[in-house]
């Protein structure tokens, strides 16, 4: 994931760049017709692969694993997933937030497009949260959940209810299940928020279609 970071640092410097010194990074140029339209192409594609993913991994994908995925097989898995997940859609959003931010400057842009730019921003922050600091705490939480399961023998199972059974007599795993819950709660919280400031943003490119 070394080449991601590094892309992911790159994209959010240049968003960054646009979106506070458009003069100074654009060499007060101006935009090209065809400047215009790539970044179009780029805010588009970038969006929908970011609420695309969102939605899928969100609202359909991990809940289908946990009905059906032994639950340690499927926190493994989680937490494999989740750093390229965050990473893709953080990737993502900086781009959407560069892109939006070429096409409307923050010193001419309306009311509404100073909003949007705000939701951008704002999905932008919590996939990072999740990215840097929720996913890798609560990684952390679930192996060291995981192996006091294991000594308690269970884990192996589908579904979640051999954990609450054993955890009513066994104070460790009851403290650690607090704890998960708790950071996982984070990390679900901020995955909703961004996935919301996404939606937020859908509802303004649906305004300006013409079907």
């Amino acid at each position: 994931m070394g080449w991601a970071a590094r892309f992911l640092t790159a994209v959010s410097f240049l968003a960054a760049g646009v979106l506070f010194a458009p003069d100074a990074l654009l060499g007060g140029s101006g935009r090209s017709g065809a400047g215009v339209a790539a970044a179009r192409l780029a805010h588009v594609l970038c969006f929908a692969t970011a609420w695309g993913a969102a939605l899928w991994v969100t609202f359909i994908g991990g809940i289908v694993m946990f009905k059906y995925l032994p639950r340690h097989q499927f926190g493994s898995l989680q937490g494999k997933m989740f750093p390229a997940y965050f990473m893709l859609i953080s990737v993502c959003s900086a781009i959407s937030v560069a892109a939006f931010a070429y096409l409307h400057p923050w010193k001419t842009a309306s009311t509404i497009e100073r909003y949007q730019l705000g939701f951008l921003i704002s999905a932008l922050g919590f996939d990072l949260s999740n990215l840097l600091v929720f996913t890798p705490m609560t990684t952390e939480m679930m192996m060291r959940r995981h192996k006091i399961e294991k000594d308690l023998g269970i884990g192996s199972e589908v579904g979640f209810s051999k954990n609450a059974e054993v955890a009513r007599t066994s104070p460790t795993l009851a403290a650690m299940n607090k704890k998960f819950g708790m950071i996982h709660g984070l990390s679900s919280l901020a995955n909703i928020m961004a996935f919301g400031s996404l939606a937020m943003h859908s509802w303004y490119l649906a305004s300006k279609l013409q079907i």
